[in-house]
Order: C-alpha cells, then sequence, then structure tokens
C-alpha cells in the first residue's frame, strides 16, 4: 500500500514538474519580447489544391530576432527554434482566410500567409495583427536588401 502511494506521488511529482519546466520555457521564449503566436505548416506544391481539412498546422510562437524570425513549437521542451528564417529570404506569395476545417485547426482570428523561403514552400497562419506587425517588418530591411511582399 505504501509501495503505491509512493509510485503514485512520484508519477504526480513528475507531471508537475514536466509542467513547469513546460511553462518555464514558454516564459523565458517570450521574456525578450516581440514574439506572436504563428501556426506554420509545409505549403502544397505548385498546382496543389490547398487543402482544407487542417492537417499539417503545428502551432507556435514566432519571436522576432534582428533580420530573423525564430519560430518555435509550442508543445515542445527544445530551447531551440525548429525553424529560422531570414529576412531577405522569406517572399511572400500570397494571402488568404482559412478554408473549411483549417478555422477549427487555426486560431479564431488567423490569417493564412503562403510564403517561400530559400526555395521551400510554407504557410504561416497568424492574427491579423500579427500579420500587420509582420508585413511591417519584412518592408523594414535595411536598404539594399530586396523585399517580397504580395
Amino acid at each position: 500500500m505504501i509501495l503505491a502511494f509512493q509510485v503514485c506521488g512520484g508519477i504526480v511529482a513528475a507531471l508537475l514538474l514536466g509542467l513547469f519546466v513546460f511553462g518555464l520555457r514558454r516564459r523565458l521564449l517570450q521574456r525578450p519580447g516581440g514574439t506572436f503566436d504563428c501556426s506554420l505548416r509545409p505549403a502544397p506544391a505548385d498546382g496543389e489544391e490547398v487543402e482544407s481539412t487542417g492537417k499539417g498546422w503545428v502551432y507556435g510562437v514566432a519571436r522576432y530576432n534582428g533580420d530573423r524570425i525564430e519560430w518555435f513549437r509550442v508543445f515542445s521542451y527544445s530551447p531551440r527554434p525548429r525553424r529560422v528564417l531570414d529576412r531577405p529570404a522569406i517572399e511572400v506569395v500570397s494571402r488568404r482566410p482559412p478554408q473549411g476545417q483549417e478555422e477549427l485547426a487555426l486560431l479564431s482570428d488567423a490569417t493564412v500567409l503562403l510564403c517561400a523561403h530559400r526555395g521551400t514552400r510554407l504557410e504561416l497562419a497568424m492574427s491579423e495583427d500579427a500579420l500587420t506587425g509582420f508585413l511591417a517588418w519584412l518592408e523594414a530591411a535595411p536598404p539594399g536588401q530586396r523585399v517580397n511582399v504580395a
């Protein structure tokens, strides 16, 4: 009986520690400022129809860091960004509202951007406020850098 309580207590302690570390990571990511909620998924290839099933979206937090955006998965313990987007290499191809089941997979007021980054096509979904800031950040590139915003 005592062993069962010890095992249960150990499991509860491990869960609480995991939640604490998870919350601490999120806090440390947002501490420097310049963060926004941003979902990401690989974009369909040219000629393919946009999936409206909502599959493939990964919820994350993006952080401005000089001429880069660092994208972190929300449900992860890793302190490193999953993807880094360099400002000069980002090309915004188009924007659209969420379609079909995407409305359930994304935040309520999200707008989907189709982007190209170093030959890789991806979709970013963010709120209207975050979109305004993102596009302003792209257009505020230092002189001499090309900016491609649709």
